[in-house]
């Protein structure tokens, strides 16, 4: 039971902390090295030759142009530096049949608390370039972040609209933000698509095209791959301890039931019983046991699990652990195959009290009966 909740809420980090950094920085961004989102001057084509040749890499989901530009929000007497994300489509307005506000914009939840904004209120906004831009936008939604990932408040707003704010033309992004499938999720996968991707870039690109750099999560935020890197050395930690315990306390189990049944060793030897033979019968006998507690244990696991992702009943400091609750993410192949180890690890360790039916002797068992 604690083996395979330790391999949940491992997997389980790892997915939430990707998913929350995947959906607030992209998994892998095309930008050029000198991008600057301060103000308007560093634009790129969002026609690359070499984009469809980027869709079709193994990993790949989707590939989106962003207009990226840093702000600054006044509200009341407090001021919060605010990275405007616009993304096509652009944000939701909740009136139905399909309307859309040009000027509406998606907040984080932690920024309405502290700011004391909710949906249909005023977000007057300033961007400094070279000449002070000032533009009043909407709330529409207050989304939950998965994650946060730096001080600045992260807000979603119409593409469009931001082309308009750094006086560009339709077909100019500030970067191109490449989403991953869920099974890419570790720090080995990721640094491999970016580098296939880097080498498709390398491969197609044209004259004239924008020489982009595929920069990965895991470059940008090293230290919470390192963090994660550390729950999973936990979690082998763990696996280990436990195997140990178990191995204990079934080789225990089983000494007893060898040193119940000296004088049936000794019967059966004098019978001809080969020792591996009789080794065998016990060690069937204690297989029941540990499958017998390995299946109670899955249960208890799952149970708890599942109870776990719907109810979020153990929380967390966001601060420290970067989300606010306990992740669990049940795994099937990961727990059968912990479950296929676990039970491996615990029969070979019981190879050695069924060494003692090497040292039985017939003939003073059976003379001692």
């Amino acid at each position: 039971m604690v083996v395979i909740i330790a391999v949940a809420v491992s997997s389980g980090f790892r997915h939430e902390v990707r998913k929350g950094i995947s959906s607030a920085a992209g998994d892998v961004l095309l930008m050029t090295p000198e991008a600057n989102f301060l103000d308007e001057s560093s634009p790129i084509s969002v026609s690359q030759s070499y984009i469809p040749y980027i869709k079709e890499v193994n990993g790949v989901m989707s590939v989106d142009p962003l207009v990226c530009r840093a702000g600054i929000v006044r509200h009341s007497e407090d001021i919060y530096g605010v990275l405007i994300s616009g993304v096509e489509g652009g944000v939701e307005t909740g009136s139905g049949a399909g309307v859309r506000d040009s000027m509406a914009v998606s907040i984080p939840s932690s920024m309405a608390e502290k700011a004391g904004l909710k949906k249909g209120d005023r977000l007057l906004t300033y961007f400094i370039g070279e000449k002070v831009k000032v533009r009043q936008f909407n709330i529409a939604d207050v989304y939950e972040p998965l994650i946060r990932l730096d001080d600045r408040y992260i807000v979603y707003a119409d593409i469009s609209t931001m082309r308009r704010v750094n006086e560009w033309s339709a077909d100019q992004v500030s970067m191109f933000q490449i989403t991953l499938s869920d099974d890419f999720s570790d720090r080995e996968s990721i640094e491999d698509v970016t580098s296939d991707i880097s080498d498709v870039i390398y491969e197609n690109v044209q004259d004239d095209d924008d020489m982009l750099v595929a920069s990965s999560t895991v470059s940008r935020y090293p230290q919470i791959f390192d963090w994660l890197g550390v729950i999973d050395f936990n979690v082998v930690f763990v696996l280990l301890l436990m195997i140990a315990v178990a191995g204990v306390n079934m080789i225990t189990g089983l000494l007893i039931m060898l040193f119940e049944n000296t004088s049936t060793i000794g019967v059966l030897k004098s019978l001809g019983m080969r020792n591996s033979a009789i080794a065998g019968v016990f060690l069937f006998r204690a297989a029941g046991t540990v499958m017998k507690g390995m299946v109670i244990g899955n249960a208890l696991a799952l149970l708890f699990c599942l109870v776990q992702d719907a109810t979020h009943f153990i929380s967390l400091d966001p601060v420290n652990y970067f989300i606010s609750f306990v992740p669990v993410h049940l795994d099937i192949a990961g727990i059968l195959i912990t479950d296929a180890v676990a039970f491996a690890a615990i029969m070979m360790l019981l190879l050695i009290p069924s060494l003692f039916v090497l040292r039985v002797d017939p003939a003073k068992t059976v003379k001692m009966d």
